[in-house]
């Protein structure tokens, strides 16, 4: 891939995390806290994708993705293991918010994750300008 297109893609993938901040809070505000879950995992996911570009690393597969990630960044301490932590929380909760019956999320359960969900966001944004 050529080093302008796989720029652009990178670009591409931060708006996509960056808007999806804006989604989150979106959904908590109006209690949709299913979709909140769901969306508080696609922007860690888009951000992750981000930085695997920049890192050559490609994947379409989502335990893959955070496999080199824990591989690559947290077991090197390149980035601290709480971030692993938010990252294993929104896949879980994604998974179970979207597939399990009788799944409950609380607004103030929500409201953490979000907030843990926008300092990953920066944590990631901070080591895409690593050059």
């Amino acid at each position: 891939m050529n080093e302008t297109i796989k720029s652009e893609m990178i670009k591409y993938r931060v708006q996509r995390a960056d808007e999806t901040i804006e989604e989150v809070n979106s959904h908590i505000l109006n209690s949709y806290l299913h979709t909140a879950v769901n969306r508080i995992y696609y922007g860690i996911f888009y951000i992750v994708s981000a930085l695997a570009l920049k890192f050559n690393f490609q994947t379409k597969n989502h335990g893959q993705l955070m496999g080199w990630f824990n591989r690559e960044f947290i077991k090197t301490k390149i980035i601290p293991e709480k971030f692993s932590k938010i990252y294993r929380w929104a896949f879980n909760n994604r998974q179970s918010g979207d597939y399990d019956d009788f799944i409950t999320f609380t607004k103030e359960e929500i409201e953490i994750q979000f907030g843990e969900m926008k300092e990953f966001i920066q944590e990631i944004k901070a080591k895409l300008s690593i050059e």
